[in-house]
């Protein structure tokens, strides 16, 4: 399950009215076809830890008439470092959260600036400080390279820095341009020159190397965890597993259907206000959209893709098409009814999906 707290800027004065919208929503929610246990909710989206303890409280209330949440084991809020005081963090704790996640990005202020982020180098470790002091016994630190200006000294000062701060789980994401975002608007007007593909996939190898060194699994492409720290809730979407997700702009998945909820803040509040479901896109998966899905994110595990989750038909067309993928033959580990990449392979994942993806083409 995932809570959405949707991101915007200068719209504090309707954090109260969002916090009842959302309550409203969760009532109104049919959680029928959702007939697996629920057993992770990730509080996320937005910078939830900015909300009131009280207001988490009434949330998991609203929540635990519509569900068991006895059966939970993994409660994860995302928080920016500088904006999660030590009493907020132990009141949390108190309410149930048991993985803190941080998006501390980069210990670089230059980068920091870059990325618009408002939070300080000091900022990190005294958050995470605050947090261990809460009693958090499972964190998880975001971290990016293959920024502008960021050079491998500098990410391998980060990635060591942050080992040492001991964190459980560390993620750790290659920047990448979105369209829409001012980012990709300089880089086209050519204000801003991204790194190039080789610098990336060196900054990839140097991530892999430093954590798995240092004990830190590699589970899927971005992800590295201690043992038995991995995300859950996670690894529920990597499988294609059911969720549901609530607030403005979340997504979720009955099994068999997609939904995605309304972007806008504003519209969000008035639909719900005016008593109707925020639900602004609702369809059914074919297929070969589900197995699709299954390719693109098993491809990324260390489980990789598990064939008797396919239709038969495609497993068929699958398996027709590695005799034809020779470049990729040392990359891919076909075994025991499941196609894995190698350690190496991950660097090349979203390659090898799309040309497993020849289902309907």
């Amino acid at each position: 399950m995932y809570c959405d707290f949707y991101s915007a800027a200068d719209q504090n004065q309707d954090l109260p009215r969002f916090i009842h919208a959302l309550i409203e929503e969760i009532k109104r929610f049919d959680f029928a076809p959702y007939t697996k246990t629920f057993d992770t909710l990730f509080i996320g989206g937005g910078t939830p830890s900015l909300i009131k303890p009280a207001h988490l409280e009434k949330i998991l209330k609203t929540l635990s008439k519509k569900i068991d949440l006895s059966k939970l084991t993994e409660i994860t809020l995302e928080a920016n470092p500088g904006e999660a005081p030590a009493k907020k963090l132990a009141d949390f704790h108190s309410l149930g959260v048991n993985r803190l996640s941080l998006g501390v990005q980069t210990l670089e202020p230059t980068l920091l600036k870059f990325l618009t982020r408002i939070h300080t180098v000091e900022d990190v470790f005294s958050t995470f400080n605050f947090a261990r002091k809460a009693g958090f016994e499972n964190i998880n630190c975001d971290l990016i390279f293959s920024i502008p200006g960021q050079t491998k000294t500098i990410w391998k000062r980060d990635l060591k820095t942050i080992i040492n701060l001991g964190p459980e789980h560390i993620s750790a994401y290659s920047l990448t341009l979105e369209p829409e975002t001012k980012l990709n608007k300089l880089v086209k007007q050519g204000k801003v020159v991204m790194p190039s593909s080789d610098t990336d996939a060196k900054m990839y190898q140097i991530t892999r190397d430093i954590l798995t060194s240092n004990g830190y699994e590699q589970y899927e492409i971005s992800n590295f965890a201690q043992q038995g720290k991995e995300c859950r809730h996670n690894l529920h979407y990597w499988q294609i597993d059911p969720y549901v997700g609530l607030g403005p702009s979340a997504h979720g998945f009955d099994g068999k259907n997609r939904y995605n909820n309304v972007c806008d803040l504003d519209r969000y509040l008035r639909i719900v206000e005016s008593g109707q479901s925020p639900v602004e896109n609702s369809y059914i998966v074919s297929e070969k959209e589900m197995t699709h899905d299954l390719i693109g994110f098993g491809l990324r595990t260390v489980n990789g893709l598990q064939l008797n989750r396919i239709a038969k038909n495609h497993s068929v067309q699958i398996e027709k098409e590695l005799g034809r993928l020779e470049k990729w033959k040392p990359f891919i580990l076909h075994q025991n009814g499941s196609l894995k990449l190698t350690g190496d392979g991950f660097a090349f994942a979203d390659a090898i999906a799309s040309d497993l993806m020849v289902i309907g083409q």
